[in-house]
């Protein structure tokens, strides 16, 4: 699959990314949040993807903006780079344990948009990253992904550690959900068409 390029700019944020699903996990990260960068990095490392992205958003405001944003612009691109690839798994999950956290992903790449998440943050921000918006960044690109995505902390106290699991969840299922179905060439789905 070839990359996919997306710039997005309006009054609040102006975004520049490039995806490309079939990768080796190469982040080059700039969102101007140092732990969204790093959550980005393990995503794209453990999916596998290579992900450049620049966003200069109005942090003077808030970091809403950046996160949510960068969200849409993620999912557009994932779309867009599935749009030749259809002979995928479509479903995927990961029990991931991290120290004393155990986060659970299950993602179905079906063209529904649908998200939930079962986790509760004590603490309001990780370094600069408000806990609320891990919930906006994972409903901003399974809707603009156009999947169904559900995360869950099964258990774990440390805040930093059930957001790095969520994430790195993520990648897992994602990773499982594209994984090519030998010798079909038809989407996954008695439908015939996601």
């Amino acid at each position: 699959m070839k990359p996919v390029t997306i710039e997005r700019k309006t009054k609040e944020t102006q975004i520049s990314l490039e995806l490309n699903l079939d990768g080796t996990g190469q982040a080059q990260i700039q969102s101007g949040i140092g732990f969204f960068d790093h959550l980005l990095s393990l995503l794209t490392f453990h999916a596998r993807f290579d992900l450049k992205l620049r966003c200069q958003g109005d942090l003077e405001v808030d970091e809403h903006h950046s996160i949510e944003d960068i969200g849409i612009v993620l999912g557009q691109a994932f779309r867009e780079a599935l749009s030749e690839k259809m002979n995928f798994h479509r479903y995927g999950s990961c029990w991931l344990p991290m120290d004393e956290i155990l986060a659970h992903a299950c993602v179905d790449i079906s063209g529904r948009p649908f998200f939930v998440l079962n986790a509760e943050f004590k603490r309001e921000k990780v370094g600069e990253f408000p806990t609320e918006m891990v919930s906006e960044f994972f409903r901003a690109f399974a809707t603009n992904a156009r999947m169904t995505l559900h995360l869950k902390i099964e258990y774990g106290l440390n805040e930093h550690h059930k957001i790095e699991a969520l994430f790195k969840a993520t990648a897992y299922a994602l990773r499982e959900a594209l994984e090519i179905v030998p010798g079909r060439n038809t989407p996954s789905s008695t439908k015939g068409l996601l």
